[in-house]
């Protein structure tokens, strides 16, 4: 009887365990709890059961490893190109304890992507390079603070991705961290903003004004070599610098950089010069055709354009007789022409000229052979016109009209007529036949009759008749003249 009761005992305790979860993992524990009761003898069982339902999370970790998968791509990143070096990196302001710069973003920021920028500096005599920027940035410009005034510093800039850093782009020279008053800029005047052209012999004499404070530091190349002092003379003061060559010559043109630095900070220019003189003559002048009054001639361009491109070419002919040259052609743009109107039975010879901006060639290219323009021989035959009777009585194409005028001032009637033979007029006033008489005067031209009213009186007004009369007939018209008093 006492082994019965802690039977019944354990039993109550087991139950006292699983009410307990009963309500959280009831749904889950009640098949577990059917099936385990016939191996109760086994309490190891359950234990086992208790971790079967602690590693239900480790199926969890498991799926996060199916994700281990993602390092495959971290291996292809090695594989991509890093992003191309900064451009243009600068200094734009320098002061006591600070130094700002500027650059351009890469060409090419890589596959990935740009995360930023990372400025690096270095003392002047050291190699240990330090970057002043704890996370990468994406803005281009940057001010490095809390540095010793007096100091010399080197400085890069590196553009970063998700593959690795570009190439750094680095500052030429060390920046000396010293207060700039004003920073340097080289004023260009407007002349030599474009190519600066001379001829050869003429002297080159060019001051370029900069400013900038303290006292810039100038400094004159060309195709990143210094300059050649025996033939460029350089004066610089504190707000300018002078170029200055006393001969040009053709191997001075070229483009020259000028550099204002102060500091790190400096500001470029370029100046272009070009020196040129005269062509060589063309090459090669051929007279191709003679033909009824016409010629046409070829060349090839001279050996030698004089530095210079060439404008177009100037063609000229002469004649025998004369021996006398005249321009036919000027600023021919093409190497060939045809010179027509030539005189029949002449002969001639050509000569042509190249010019550039410098002018004309100093000698001209002269065919070898001449042009003679011979007489053509036509035979004239007349042609046959039908005989025409051409009489005709007179006709008036035009009639007089009337007009006013006044006292004193002279006027015109005016009238046209046609008919053959050349019919003769008479000028009447109010039917009466006007004769020799000095306040008219009568002309015929090409059939257009006038007849001229000398200072009129109010007596000359009335009705004026041009007649017109030939062997075949006559004709008349009439107009009205009213001759008004001054007002």
């Amino acid at each position: 009887g006492k082994t019965a009761p802690p039977a019944t005992e354990p039993a109550p305790t087991a139950p006292e365990k699983e009410p307990a979860p009963a309500p959280k993992e009831e749904p889950t524990s009640a098949p577990a709890a059917e099936e385990p009761p016939a191996p109760e003898q086994h309490p190891a069982m359950e234990q086992p059961t208790a971790p079967a339902d602690e590693p239900a999370p480790v199926p969890t970790a498991a799926p996060a490893e199916p994700q281990a998968p993602a390092p495959a791509p971290e291996a292809e990143k090695p594989k991509a190109e890093p992003p191309s070096s900064p451009l243009s990196l600068a200094v734009e302001e320098v002061s006591e304890n600070s130094v700002t710069l500027t650059w351009k973003a890469p060409e090419q920021t890589g596959r990935s992507g740009l995360d930023g920028y990372v400025v690096e500096i270095c003392k002047d005599g050291s190699t240990n390079w330090t970057a002043v920027n704890e996370e990468p940035f994406l803005s281009t410009r940057y001010t490095i603070q809390d540095l010793g005034s007096g100091d010399k510093i080197h400085v890069r800039v590196k553009a970063v991705s998700a593959s690795r850093a570009s190439v750094p782009a680095t500052l030429e020279q060390p920046v000396l961290i010293r207060e700039i008053l004003q920073l340097p800029r080289i004023r260009m005047p407007r002349h030599l903003r474009q190519t600066y052209i001379r001829r050869v012999g003429d002297a080159i004499n060019v001051m370029i004004p900069f400013q900038g404070k303290p006292k810039p530091e100038v400094s004159w190349t060309r195709g990143d070599q210094p300059l050649d002092t025996s033939r460029i003379n350089i004066r610089n003061t504190e707000k300018d610098t002078i170029f200055y060559v006393r001969e040009a010559q053709r191997s001075d043109s070229g483009k020259y950089e000028l550099t204002v630095r102060i500091n790190g900070a400096e500001d470029k220019a370029t100046l272009d010069i070009q020196v040129i003189e005269p062509p060589g003559p063309p090459q090669n002048l051929k007279l191709v055709d003679v033909w009824g009054f016409n010629v046409a001639l070829e060349w090839t361009p001279p050996l030698d354009n004089g530095n210079s491109e060439i404008k177009g070419y100037v063609v000229q002919k002469s004649d025998k007789k004369s021996g006398k040259w005249f321009t036919v052609l000027e600023r021919c743009t093409r190497t060939s022409c045809t010179i027509s109107d030539l005189i029949i039975g002449n002969t001639y010879s050509f000569r042509v000229f190249a010019e550039n901006a410098c002018g004309l060639s100093e000698k001209a290219a002269v065919t070898a052979g001449v042009a003679h323009i011979n007489k053509t021989k036509t035979a004239y035959q007349p042609e046959k016109i039908p005989q025409r009777d051409m009489m005709e009585p007179p006709k008036f194409t035009q009639p007089l009209t009337d007009r006013t005028t006044t006292r004193g001032y002279s006027t015109h009637l005016f009238c046209c007529v046609r008919g053959f033979p050349q019919p003769k007029i008479i000028w009447m006033k109010n039917q009466m036949e006007i004769r020799e008489d000095p306040k008219y005067i009568a002309m015929i031209e090409q059939g257009v009759c006038s007849l001229e009213i000398r200072k009129p009186s109010p007596f000359d007004g009335g009705i004026y008749t041009c007649k017109a009369v030939n062997p075949l007939g006559e004709a008349s018209v009439d107009c009205k003249l009213d001759v008004k008093g001054k007002i």
